[in-house]
This record gives structure tokens, C-alpha cells and sequence, in this order.
């Protein structure tokens, strides 16, 4: 429905009547519209710091958090005409984008302490550059997200992603 008629212009009014609630009902599921297509951070956010926990154990940091979002990549194959136009309505919309940004924010929180333990050198040191290089990871799926749209879903969101972080690498793990 957001992908045909657009965020903006589908009122709960309308989705409540597309799955027969009312608008009343709809708020006990969803606090906001835009929780329909984004819903609670963390549904995607603890998976991928599981994934990233479990990762830096074996490997370097940057490859660690590849690793991490393989979580979401996994979720965006499991039903890609879905996740297709969810990503196109959320990278549409401005209110979107920035739930989206705050929902990074959210993972940030979570994924950098396990980065900086990660890391060696001082304690505020380390804790900058994990924020610097859990933001740049961050980026790379934001930016691989959008380009899968923009491409149609023609390349894959894993291909795009991959090419994102290949991008990055020289800059991530140069001294």
C-alpha cells in the first residue's frame, strides 16, 4: 500500500481498513505509521550483534562486521519483493530515512562497545575508532540498501553490500 499510493499520502485510516481494524485497533500494534515499515530496531539490531559477538572471535573487525549483517541479509532474501518495496518506501520517504538513521544509532550502541573490545590501544582511542568504523558498516548497508533499489533489485542486496565494504576496506585497515 505505501509502495503504491506512497508513505506520505497512506493514512492509518486506510491501513486499518486494508486488514479490517480500526484506526483505534491499529495503535495497539503499531505506536506510530512509520513502525509498520520499520517496527522495533532491535528485531534486526540483536541478531546482528550476535552474529558480530560471535564473528570477532575469528576474525578482523571489518570482516567482523560484514559477518554481523549477514543477519539482515539473510532477512532481506527470505522475502525480497517485500523487503524490495519496503526499502524503496523507506529510502522515499524522509520521515523513514530518519527512523532508519536513528535505528543505526540504536545498533551503534550495541555493536560498538564489542568493536572497541575488538580493538587494541587506549580506552578512548579504541572507542573512537569503533565508532568511526561501526558507523562506516553502518554506511555500507545504507548505501547498498538504496543502490539495490535504485538497480531494481537486479544485483543482489549481498553482491551490493559485499562491494560496499570492499570499497571501504583499504581506508578501514590502513595505519
Amino acid at each position: 500500500m505505501f509502495d503504491e499510493r506512497g508513505f506520505d499520502e497512506t493514512t492509518v485510516d486506510h491501513i486499518a481498513a486494508a486488514v479490517d481494524i480500526s484506526p483505534r485497533s491499529f495503535f495497539r500494534y503499531f505506536p506510530s505509521k512509520e513502525d509498520v515499515v520499520l517496527g522495533d530496531p532491535m528485531i534486526y539490531g540483536e541478531p546482528v550483534r550476535q552474529r558480530l559477538a560471535q564473528a570477532l572471535g575469528t576474525m578482523p573487525v571489518w570482516e567482523a562486521l560484514r559477518e554481523g549483517f549477514e543477519a539482515v541479509m539473510e532477512n532481506v532474501e527470505s522475502n525480497p519483493e517485500w523487503a524490495l518495496r519496503a526499502t524503496r518506501v523507506m529510502i522515499s520517504t524522509p520521515s523513514l530515512r530518519t527512523r532508519n538513521t536513528e535505528k543505526h544509532l540504536t545498533w551503534m550502541a550495541v555493536l560498538e562497545p564489542l568493536v572497541a573490545d575488538a580493538l587494541t590501544g587506549p580506552e578512548v582511542e579504541r572507542h573512537y575508532r569503533a565508532r568511526a568504523v561501526t558507523l562506516a558498516a553502518l554506511t555500507c548497508l545504507d548505501v547498498s540498501s538504496a543502490e539495490w533499489v535504485y538497480r531494481g533489485g537486479e544485483v543482489t542486496s549481498r553482491v551490493l553490500l559485499d562491494e560496499a565494504f570492499q570499497m571501504l576496506r583499504p581506508a578501514i585497515l590502513a595505519d
